[in-house]
């Protein structure tokens, strides 16, 4: 994964790339996930979520709508461990977790709104694998997502990030800081 390019460089690359308006927290030893993606709407309810990360993830993502609730956990240290060893390659949570110190020592990437002690419930209720849409981006089961420090993106249908290429805009970038740099030296030699 380490060859990913940036979220910021995707961006500049293709003007098709949705950027969620999230303000999210990072938990979890990666801090760089990517992967097709699995979809599910659920409000304060646990339940689904344990069914689906129970299951092989295949270096999936799994996006969980909680409707932005900051009052119940949807993801704790005991799912991220399951989920870790079930193959996902991380959750993008628009709600709560809990056990953030053990969430950090997991192999895992988890993008979340917040922390809050108190668990969601069990019932099952919710649903998965549809579209969900938070922070101005639908997020569609199967198209690509990548999360990193700088925020989560969603890919144009059909394509991953290794597709996009990213030198030309990585190149423009250099220069002109170069340019900027230059710029500033001359003006500090010329006022000097």
């Amino acid at each position: 994964m380490t060859d990913t390019p940036k979220t910021t460089d995707l961006c500049d690359a293709r003007d098709d790339v949705q950027a969620c308006a999230v303000l999210f927290q990072s938990y979890g030893l990666r801090r760089l996930f990517t992967g097709p993606m699995r979809t599910l709407r659920c409000f304060e309810d646990i339940g689904l979520m344990r069914d689906t990360v129970s299951q092989p993830g295949h270096g999936q993502v799994l996006v969980i709508d909680g409707g932005g609730s900051i009052a119940r956990a949807l993801f704790g240290d005991v799912m991220a461990e399951l989920a870790s060893r079930n193959g996902w390659a991380g959750l993008v949570i628009y709600g709560v977790v809990r056990d953030a110190n053990e969430l950090n020592a997991i192999d895992i990437g988890v993008k979340a709104l917040g922390t809050v002690p108190k668990r969601g419930g069990r019932t099952g209720a919710g649903e998965r694998d549809v579209p969900v849409h938070f922070g101005g981006v639908t997020f569609t089961p199967g198209d690509h997502l990548v999360a990193d420090a700088d925020g989560v993106i969603v890919l144009p249908t059909g394509l991953k990030a290794a597709d996009i290429e990213v030198a030309g805009v990585v190149a423009a970038t250099a220069a002109y800081a170069a340019g900027t740099a230059a710029s500033a030296t001359t003006s500090t030699t010329a006022s000097g």
